[in-house]
């Protein structure tokens, strides 16, 4: 089972674009931490199987995303890094 927290970011990952606000901005006003420190969190709780049965389309999608951002850090392609989940 995850944490309330955990939900909620994973809720954020869903919807972030349908809000007004920056996605920034949302992640220090919800979850009260530097952007850099949510992205280690949100990569953590990525590889949790309590995560990918809460929420498997998105876990599936932010996995897909930072493994496409590696492989183009890797590759030495760095407009391709741009955006989605840190790694």
């Amino acid at each position: 089972m995850i944490s309330e927290r955990h939900r909620a970011m994973l809720e954020l990952e869903r919807h972030f674009w349908s809000y007004d606000e920056p996605k920034d901005i949302l992640i220090r006003a919800r979850f009260q931490c530097s952007v850099d420190e949510y992205y280690a969190e949100l990569n953590e709780l990525l590889e949790s199987p309590d995560a990918r049965d809460h929420d498997p389309l998105v876990v599936r999608r932010l996995q897909r995303l930072r493994d496409r951002r590696r492989r183009a850090r890797l590759d030495g392609n760095h407009d391709d890094a741009q955006g989605g989940v840190h790694a």
